[in-house]
């Protein structure tokens, strides 16, 4: 306990301290930097946190470069962007029954009448008590469950139970991911396919490029993720904008706010919050699975236990609890997975990962979280598990994301009317510009910019066939992972071909992924049969 105590300790000091002592207050400004930043572009209609960090992670490590002591401002302004991204998407959601992000979807069953019946304000106020209340919750059974969950793993899964388990949270994502499973998991498999290009793990070669000497080196990891989920999403903007042109209607009118929300109606709230934190929690902890299951669950549960239930979708503040907290106890959960296995579950922990793969010597999995001995070495300093340092830093960080959520969040929020309204014909051009600038600058200039232009299309046509692109990002991260825990299995079984088959955990693991791939192909002729 003591030694927990001391890494908790060196942790909390490397957010306030650099590596010379100096103390440093860059870390926290950056998640505040964040916060306020998120908070803007969740209130946009058409922007959302992906948005916002798929934009930030080559703009901030241009800024910071690639130290280990820039990895905590960049994580610092990436937690921040996805916290308060989530807070934010409810204003539009309330005010104008356009949800600002997908996650606050469901926000507009109720929230959107409160405001139609002048009770705005305390709409926004309940949404964002509700938000940063199941943040919060979340991130505390973050800071329990990942250190146990990552000890567990690592003594009992070896290199070909990680493999089967990676092969697995691969599937399970198709499988929950959107509404056709059989072509998330093909966008999957697409994804996998191209993240292989460049240079062999043997280095004896290269593969899949084509003849093109650009592609040996493997195709910039940014540029690619940039195209796929930013510049996709304008083309679609784009496109939609010029289909609405001739029918487009007036900015709809700011509805009066009304009086705030009282603190006796917060206390009201706290055993519906926790409810609904719950449950956004368990299912945040399931890699793939998002906020909307979690908000749709959580909001039929509140109007299942609730006394008046016919006032569920014309304007109760048990509505918008319901899908705000659940909502935002998935953000922190989604990180259980994350930290202690190296596998992520969201967009917001595949811009983590991407910020720890490129910056610095730090990385996710279970090895983080060993509770080395710390000792200190005449001529060498500290020796210690640095990446259980950074881990405790990252918590400390959320913690006070948690808190800039709870005084400045509240205060922005009150400002967002008119961000709200941003006609999509100005912000598109804007994101335009500053996502082809990253490619170009951040991948080596053309080469950046060709490859986000190429990957954009990719995004473009897998959205335009209605499937998440969330399995192809996954896909594209993994797959790497995934091929050196395969070689490094198949070495240490002394070359036998059936390694996997040799694991009784790896056995059922592959057993699962096969009952999801056959779940995927059943429904897939279910529904072709059903649409004929």
């Amino acid at each position: 306990m003591e030694l927990a105590f001391q890494y908790i300790g060196l942790g909390i000091h490397s957010v306030f301290f650099d590596a010379d002592g100096q103390f440093w207050l860059m870390p926290v400004l950056m998640v505040l930097t964040g916060i306020i930043s998120g908070i803007f572009f969740g209130a946009i209609p058409g922007l959302s946190g992906p948005f916002a960090l798929a934009l930030a992670l080559p703009v901030l490590t241009s800024v910071f470069g690639y130290s280990n002591e820039a990895l905590l401002p960049v994580l610092g302004c990436l937690v921040g962007l996805m916290k308060g991204a989530t807070v934010g998407g409810a204003v539009p959601a309330i005010l104008f029954n356009t949800p600002g992000t997908p996650d606050a979807f469901l926000t507009t069953a109720d929230g959107y009448p409160m405001a139609q019946k002048g009770q705005a304000r305390k709409a926004i106020q309940t949404s964002h008590f509700a938000s940063v209340m199941g943040d919060s919750f979340s991130d505390i059974v973050l800071f329990v469950a990942a250190p146990v969950f990552a000890v567990a793993v690592e003594r009992v899964l070896d290199l070909p139970e990680k493999s089967a388990l990676i092969i697995l949270s691969l599937c399970f994502m198709a499988a929950v991911v959107g509404n056709a499973p059989l072509k998330g998991l093909l966008g999957g498999l697409l994804g996998m396919l191209l993240s292989l290009v460049g240079t062999t793990l043997s280095g004896n070669g290269v593969r899949l490029t084509l003849g093109l000497d650009g592609l040996g080196s493997g195709v910039p990891l940014t540029s690619a993720v940039l195209g796929v989920l930013v510049l996709s999403e304008v083309l679609i903007s784009v496109e939609d904008m010029s289909r609405a042109r001739k029918a487009r209607e007036s900015l709809p009118q700011t509805p009066e706010m009304g009086p705030p929300l009282t603190w006796a109606e917060r206390l009201r709230m706290m055993p519906a919050i926790l409810r609904s934190a719950s449950i956004g929690t368990v299912i945040g902890a399931l890699p793939g699975i998002g906020t909307t299951t979690a908000a749709t669950l959580s909001y039929d549960t509140a109007k299942r236990l609730s006394k008046k239930p016919d006032e569920f979708g014309k304007g109760t503040p048990e509505g918008v609890v319901a899908t705000e907290a659940a909502n935002s106890a998935v953000s922190g959960a989604n990180l259980i997975p994350v930290m202690s296995l190296g596998i992520p579950g969201n967009f917001a922990a595949v811009f983590l990962i991407l910020a720890v793969e490129t910056i610095g010597d730090f990385s996710f999995g279970p090895s983080v979280f060993k509770f080395t001995e710390i000792k200190e070495i005449d001529g060498y300093g500290m020796i210690m598990n640095k990446d259980l340092v950074m881990a405790f830093g990252l918590f400390t960080l959320m913690v006070m994301g948690n808190i800039f959520n709870w005084t400045f969040g509240g205060f922005v929020m009150r400002f967002l009317v008119h961000m709200a309204r941003i006609p999509k014909d100005i912000v598109m051009p804007l994101i335009l510009l500053v996502s082809l600038t990253a490619a170009y600058v951040q991948d080596g200039g053309y080469r950046g910019l060709g490859t986000a232009l190429v990957f954009a299309v990719i995004g473009y046509l897998i959205r335009r066939l209605q499937v998440s692109t969330l399995p192809f990002v996954i896909g594209f991260l993994l797959a790497p992972a995934l091929e050196q825990l395969i070689r490094g299995a198949f070495t240490a079984s002394g070359g036998d071909a059936l390694f996997l088959l040799k694991s009784p955990i790896a056995v059922i693991m592959l057993g699962l992924s096969g009952f999801l791939i056959v779940r995927m192909v059943l429904q897939g002729r279910q529904k072709a049969a059903s649409q004929s």
